[in-house]
């Protein structure tokens, strides 16, 4: 496996996928990390991929900021033997979500190390006996040999590609993995944390999501900053819950993946589930909400599954269960908050 390759010499990496966030990644590591490296980005449109070459910026989806000089741009199939594939050092998936599993299936030959960006849960497939599942999960179903990780935490796409100063963690059980990531990205503006808490990491990344809807709905009926942090904080604790619940440890919830992520998606004005909520409290129809965005938002795909793990495990989850109740059109903005505000005291426990 290349994971093993020495750190010491430059890399060669391939970012799959040329929306906001794989941009934004490419252009931090091509500008601001160790110049040994070679950084490729691959769009999967032959058409944006000569856009991007011709204009040197990523006009859809980060308007206004330059690609580097030595940002490699590439595009073409990834079926079969590839050359870019072949000699990449580690590949790292930009897709949302739901295209995680295909290009898994899809990368499942390659020995490269593999990373993924995307956070939440997959939308359960027609007929599968699960629910819905994390990447890992994912990865253990398509390509179990192949050593791999997630890069997450708090980090809005548009920050990262100004070199404003970011934090993240490589998440994976192999040493390599994480070591490998470090190297890759981690520089004078984007630090790079390792965790082994690969479940404690993508749990929190999938569940900060749903939590910002609620924040986005809590800010757009204008309830105070008050009932914001009450929700930040108790939103915490169902978090922390459902992980521990799936195996995760307890101190990677205080950690950036985290808290950190879900201060980010639940307060910043760049976050695409907190619009959700705001444009839903505004008296938008969800469709219409979404529309408006241009981009994903992968808690309005994860929030189902989200509930139905909780209630497969027996976790109480019901600021979780109120954003699933509002976006499936049972409740309206108000009378989802309301439901919180009336449920009966208890103590202040996990």
């Amino acid at each position: 496996m290349q994971a093993n390759k020495s750190t010491g010499s430059g890399l060669n990496v391939v970012v799959l996928g040329a929306g906001a966030w794989g941009t934004a990644l490419a252009i931090s590591a091509a500008a601001h990390g160790d110049a040994r490296h070679r950084i490729t980005l691959w769009a999967r449109d032959a058409q944006q991929a000569d856009l991007l070459r011709l204009q040197r910026e990523n006009r859809r989806y980060l308007p206004g900021l330059a690609l580097p000089p030595g940002l490699q741009i590439a595009s073409g199939a990834l079926h079969g033997a590839s050359a870019l594939l072949d000699s990449a050092d580690l590949l790292v998936v930009a897709t949302p979500m739901a295209g995680l599993r295909d290009m898994l299936q899809v990368l499942a030959a390659q020995r490269a190390t593999l990373a993924w960006l995307c956070k939440g849960f997959e939308t359960a497939r027609p007929g599968a006996p699960d629910v819905g599942l994390l990447g890992h999960e994912v990865l253990a179903q398509v390509a179990p040999h192949l050593q791999a990780g997630a890069l997450s935490g708090p980090s809005f796409a548009q920050e990262v590609a100004q070199g404003q100063p970011t934090a993240l963690v490589a998440a994976s059980e192999h040493a390599c993995v994480r070591e490998l990531l470090v190297a890759a990205f981690h520089g004078p503006t984007l630090r790079v944390y390792a965790n082994d808490d690969m479940v404690g990491v993508e749990v929190g990344g999938a569940v900060k999501n749903v939590l910002a809807i609620a924040t986005g709905l809590c800010d757009g009926l204008h309830l105070g900053l008050n009932a914001r942090a009450a929700l930040i904080t108790r939103g915490l604790a169902e978090m922390t819950r459902l992980g521990l619940a799936l195996g995760a440890r307890a101190e990677t919830f205080m950690g950036l993946s985290g808290l950190g992520d879900l201060v980010l998606t639940a307060t910043g004005d760049l976050s695409r589930n907190r619009t959700v909520g705001l444009l839903l409290a505004q008296g938008l129809s969800l469709p219409q909400a979404v529309a408006s965005l241009g981009h994903v938002a992968e808690g309005v795909t994860s929030a189902r599954t989200v509930v139905l793990r909780a209630q497969q495990l027996g976790v109480d989850m019901p600021i979780s269960q109120a954003v699933l109740a509002l976006l499936e059109g049972r409740l309206r903005p108000a009378e989802a908050l309301a439901t919180l505000m009336e449920r009966d005291p208890k103590e202040e426990t996990l």
